[in-house]
């Protein structure tokens, strides 16, 4: 099997995993998403820490390293409250598609946090995608409730963002595996006040579910970490769009939640523009290397 095939099947068990998780979110019921939170990155912040351990990753932080882990951080809890608060109040289709608008939010911090010119092509990508949007957030429509939805396109937002500092991080030198450590640590330090102090009785059940969305998105995690080391982003990141098919399929099956056909519209529209945004960035990246 080549690499390019090994890093295929590696992201899409990543794109599944992390629609398992989005579904195990869901199915924990009426639990605040600053709590849920807190307990699928304990799973994530001890999966981590185990691999580092085991692994024997060296990390030397260099004089400016420890304000980007921050910012990096902050920005990832930030996109993983929004998708969990989106995840509890809308189809978990829409919400992670909704989600899935973080490469793009990544091409536009990218411009002033790494200095990378934005193209035209890019740019016409970026506003198609949006025009995508509106068709899944439908607003002045019924139906979708607006405030989860933009809520959603903020996750996606932190989330672009905080794929943009790990480039740079990485650039510099920083381990992805403390990078995702770091980030569950520090997520779980930024939430865990709140939740002492409103804190919900959960049953049995909700725990378990709490937990395996953790186990669930450590190997998300590390599945995509692997992927990435088999073949570049611009051969494979596109597979990752297959968590809207998983996520579509298993809302189905197990919240019984069928889009409208004017998200379907939506979503054709946003990964077509994906596609387009992933061919250009191939075709750059062969004409100039290191794009």
């Amino acid at each position: 099997m080549s690499n390019k095939m090994k890093g295929i099947l590696c992201i899409m068990l990543s794109a599944f995993s992390w629609a398992v998780m989005g579904i195990l979110v869901r199915l924990a019921g009426d639990v605040p998403s600053f709590q849920k939170s807190v307990f699928r990155n304990l799973v994530a912040m001890a999966a981590g820490g185990v691999f580092l351990l085991a692994s024997h990753t060296k990390v030397r932080l260099k004089k400016g390293d420890l304000p980007w882990l921050i910012l990096r951080s902050a920005a990832g809890t930030v996109g993983l409250l929004g998708n969990f608060y989106a995840l509890d109040r809308m189809m978990v289709a829409d919400a992670n598609m909704l989600n899935k608008l973080a490469p793009f939010f990544t091409v536009i911090v990218s411009v002033f946090l790494l200095k990378e010119a934005l193209k035209l092509p890019q740019v016409l990508c970026i506003l198609t995608a949006f025009v995508g949007t509106l068709f899944v957030i439908k607003p002045g429509m019924t139906g979708m409730p607006l405030g989860p939805a933009l809520v959603a396109v903020l996750g996606g937002a932190g989330a672009g963002t905080a794929y943009s500092i790990v480039r740079y991080l990485q650039k510099r030198g920083i381990p992805g595996p403390f990078i995702v450590f770091f980030f569950s640590t520090f997520s779980c330090a930024a939430v865990l006040p709140w939740v002492i102090t409103h804190y919900a009785p959960m049953e049995g059940w909700q725990l378990g579910y709490l937990l395996l969305a953790g186990c669930f998105a450590s190997v998300g995690q590390f599945a995509i970490t692997a992927a990435y080391r088999f073949a570049p982003a611009r051969e494979i990141s596109i597979y990752d769009y297959s968590q809207i098919i998983f996520s579509t399929l298993l809302g189905i099956l197990f919240l019984n939640q069928l889009p409208d056909r004017w998200s379907f519209v939506g979503y054709a529209i946003i990964i077509s523009a994906s596609v387009a945004m992933f061919l250009y960035n191939g075709r750059r990246a062969e004409k100039e290397p290191g794009a």
